[in-house]
């Protein structure tokens, strides 16, 4: 019976792991895979669970179930977790069928195959892997492009329907950002986004309030009670698009009191208008009440270590290990060029010190803005010729004179 699997392209290789306690499997396997994937060989559970912490490329790891040290389904469930695209095989005797079983009406397991099983067999259920992980990554592949599709068309609408919501969140990813860093944080970007998109529910205000609120001045219950609704309407304005579940539940509970006002004897972390206490609130809501407070007074006029102060007395309201945190990153900003320069001129990354308002009063550019491609193009094709020759301050990376090549780098020149 001929070989059911043709040959791969060249540099098309898929990843396999085979994991097995006896060489001699392994070296049969080998001779026949060696050719048609990329494969990588470990004897025994516990080499397999080493190479997986290093290396977590693989297309396909397929494994014995009976092995010392650290059998198939603590290998392969290692490999689900830390690299839930990978697809799983399991191979068993006969004595393990039962075993086999439940480990694929688990779910943990894409296929298991009975010893001895031939090459064709072994091949046919490689490559049966390999398609359903290619059909895994395009899937993820199509969902990341599609929620960085959503959520830059959601922050473009915030830039052009209010600058001055867009730069406050603008500032807040950056400082969020920073503080993620700082803390050691792996999953950031859940973080990040949440920071962007916590002011999109300032598109929904009357421009008066959102004035009002920019500047810190004082609002009127009608308009306090609609500002304490803009993160629910974040919420709802997000609930349709997919793999955000952690960024709504960031913006959910944003405005929520560390302390929290716990009824008497309750152990409760949950109150009765769903608001949660301590730990228990996400850290990224605890970031990001702090970080849009912390940005309020600032625009208000306050310096960092006023502002700082203020956030500091505010007993309850914070966690505390975030404000220290807070207090670190203000005091390891980098230091950046203060430039004056015409409107016209701006670049894509440099960020504006100031607030860029026209002869009417509107706020066209907030203090913190990155310079994007899109602003640059409306700077250029939008605004009128005196709007663009205003002088603005921005901020830019230091220009640091070229250092001469040192002799050991110059590379000769060919004859």
């Amino acid at each position: 019976m001929g070989i059911l699997v043709p040959e791969p392209p060249p540099g098309a290789l898929p990843r396999v792991l085979c994991v097995d306690d006896d060489p001699h499997v392994l070296e049969g396997l080998a001779r026949y895979l060696r050719r048609r994937v990329d494969l990588v060989l470990a004897v025994g559970g516990p080499a397999a669970l080493e190479i997986i912490e290093r290396d977590r490329s693989f297309a396909v790891v397929m494994s014995d179930l009976r092995m010392p040290g650290a059998d198939g389904i603590a290998v392969l469930g290692r490999v689900r977790k830390v690299a839930p695209d990978t697809v799983r095989l399991l191979l068993t005797g006969h004595a393990d069928l039962r075993a086999a079983i439940a480990a694929v009406n688990e779910g943990q397991i894409f296929r298991f195959l009975q010893k001895p099983a031939s090459p064709e067999v072994v091949l046919a259920a490689i490559a049966a892997a390999v398609e359903q992980y290619e059909l895994r990554t395009a899937e993820r592949v199509l969902l990341e492009r599609t929620l960085q599709g959503s959520i830059k068309a959601l922050v473009d609408v915030l830039a052009l329907a209010n600058p001055a919501a867009f730069g406050r969140a603008s500032r807040a990813k950056r400082m969020v950002s920073d503080l993620a860093s700082l803390i050691g944080l792996r999953d950031r970007w859940q973080f990040e986004i949440a920071a962007m998109l916590s002011q999109i529910g300032c598109i929904t205000l009357p421009p008066s309030t959102v004035d009002r609120l920019y500047h810190g001045h004082d609002l009127d219950p009608g308009e306090r009670e609609l500002v304490a609704r803009l993160p629910q309407v974040a919420v709802r304005l997000l609930a349709e698009i997919p793999r955000l579940e952690g960024v709504r539940e960031i913006l959910q509970h944003q405005n929520d009191r560390f302390e929290g006002m716990l009824r008497s004897g309750s152990p409760d972390t949950t109150d009765a208008l769903g608001q949660r206490h301590g730990e228990d609130i996400p850290l990224g809501s605890r970031l990001l009440k702090a970080v849009l407070d912390f940005d309020e007074l600032l625009t208000q006029g306050h310096n960092a270590a006023a502002a700082l102060g203020r956030l500091r007395a505010r007993h309850g309201v914070y966690d505390p290990d975030v404000l220290s945190d807070l207090v670190s990153v203000c005091g390891v900003q980098p230091t950046l060029d203060l430039v004056e320069l015409r409107l016209a001129d701006v670049k894509v990354g440099m960020t504006f010190a100031d607030d860029v308002i026209d002869g009417h009063g509107t706020l066209l550019v907030a203090r913190g803005q990155d310079v994007t491609a899109g602003l640059v193009d409306r700077i250029e094709n939008y605004w009128d010729s005196i709007v663009v020759s205003k002088l603005v301050h921005v901020h830019c990376l230091p220009t640091l004179p070229a250092a001469p090549p040192s002799p050991e780098t110059v590379v000769p020149r060919l004859a």
